[in-house]
């Protein structure tokens, strides 16, 4: 299986004491069967720089490699954080890092600071502005009152702005009665329509609170997280204008998974692998084989869609990382392909004889000109993703958009289908795909419980 050649072509470049914490997951059959583009690890794509180097740390595996992607030098080691763009165009990136001389080497992850580092575009380079404080796996984010919250393990710090200055303090936690899955760490956030927020810890519970600030309630019962074998952690979590999305990583088996969500409490495991190692690679199909990827974040564009992901990565085994040696970690941005833009008539009814999706033309994209329209097929994503879904019954212009009509028993919606799909290649191609709400399912949010 392809997954496994890469797992024995990766482990025959480590030493062998690494063979002994690494655990090969064997995927569902059916997973063979998914169709390019089904899989959210079809959405990576090449990654951006221009300073290719192999005078630098590493081993062979991460060289030559792009210097100038995320953040990296050869005196501090870098891990997680997420970036946000700010209203003068400038990126700035929140990411936990310790000196590489650490006596411990990796291991002085515990102990590390909050870095706070700037670049004119979001792929980097970073460059190091001032340090925050002490802190591991920072996310930040903005409330509608204007105020930025810097999550670290175990506190959070804020902010009337991105410059400071930065206050430390703690969260408040109310598990409504409910048993916390797996403590509170690791944790990733995402805003409500209402502005309310919600929160996944690292067992895959659900929270909320009223603004982001205030204390944080319980509403699920039990882990979120595909019912399968794994040792999850790094949960990323964020809602697009058609749902909500979110990743979680088993870090022992490297792989990790895509679910879906209408309401941020109910959720639907997508088949196929969110990431695994071997996702970053050059414009020229040259990659960069990092032994682990993991504390994914995601920047979105103006409907939510998550445009590009960074990783903290490192080119071994942690332990294997010791002061003063040639590993380290870093952090790496990769571009992902956002989508179709998509929409169906509201009043849209599940009974219909006919549906009938609009695709919408935007900057870069014309659904007229780059589509392979005999490839397209739309239906429920478990259907899409196989292959199978409705066909187009006719294609029409409308300005600059597509309108396809499909027939509706075709696309196989199911009473657990909250979102259509599509898939369809670009005439380069290249799949693509676009998810779209369908107007007869209930997209309530849960309400915050009163404290």
């Amino acid at each position: 299986m392809k997954h496994l050649s890469f797992t024995l072509f990766m482990l025959s470049m480590l030493p062998l004491s690494a063979s002994a914490q690494i655990a090969d997951r064997q995927r569902p059959e059916e997973w063979e069967q998914l169709i390019p583009g089904a899989r959210f690890m079809d959405r990576f794509q090449p990654m951006k720089g221009n300073r290719l180097s192999d005078d630098v740390w590493g081993a062979d595996s991460v060289r030559p490699r792009l210097i100038d992607n995320g953040i990296e030098d050869s005196s501090w080691s870098y891990w997680g954080g997420n970036i946000v763009r700010d209203e003068n165009g400038y990126w700035h990136l929140f990411v936990a890092a310790w000196p590489e001389a650490s006596k411990k080497g990796h291991m002085e992850w515990p102990n590390s600071w909050v870095i706070h580092a700037i670049s004119e575009n979001r792929y980097g380079p970073f460059r190091p502005q001032e340090v925050i404080g002490r802190g591991h796996n920072p996310e930040i984010y903005r409330t509608d009152n204007g105020t930025w919250v810097l999550y670290v393990i175990n506190g959070r710090y804020t902010a009337p702005s991105l410059d400071g200055p930065w206050t430390y303090g703690n969260f408040d936690f109310d598990p409504c009665g409910r048993r916390i899955i797996e403590g509170l760490s690791n944790l990733s956030f995402a805003r409500r329509p209402d502005g309310s927020w919600l929160m996944v810890d690292r067992g895959g519970g659900i929270w909320v609170s009223r603004d982001g600030l205030s204390t944080w309630m319980q509403i699920s019962d039990e882990s979120v997280y595909p019912k399968v074998n794994g040792r999850f952690e790094d949960p990323v979590l964020w809602r697009d204008s058609v749902q909500y999305n979110l990743i979680v990583n088993d870090w022992l088996g490297r792989i990790a998974y895509y679910l879906r969500s209408p309401d941020g409490l109910h959720w639907t495991a997508d088949a196929g692998e969110a990431y695994t190692p071997g996702i970053a690679r050059h414009s020229d199909g040259k990659q960069e084989h990092w032994f682990k990827y993991e504390r994914m974040r995601i920047v979105q564009d103006a409907q939510g869609r998550a445009v590009q992901a960074n990783f903290a990565v490192i080119d071994t085994l942690k332990f294997e990382d010791r002061p003063l040696d040639r590993h380290s970690s870093k952090n790496i941005c990769i571009p992902l392909d956002p989508g179709l833009l998509l929409s169906l008539p509201s009043h849209t009814q599940k009974k219909d004889r006919y549906i009938k999706l609009h695709i919408h033309a935007e900057d870069g994209m014309s659904p007229i000109s780059d589509l392979d329209t005999n490839t397209l097929r739309f239906g429920a994503p478990h259907e899409v993703d196989f292959g199978r879904g409705a066909a187009p019954v006719s294609i029409d212009a409308d300005g600059k958009d597509l309108v396809v009509t499909f027939r509706m028993k075709a696309a196989s919606f199911g009473t657990a289908d909250f979102v259509g799909k599509v898939l369809v290649r670009r005439r380069d191609g290249r799949p693509t795909f676009g998810f779209v709400r369908l107007p007869w399912v209930d997209f309530t949010t849960p309400p915050v419980p009163q404290p």
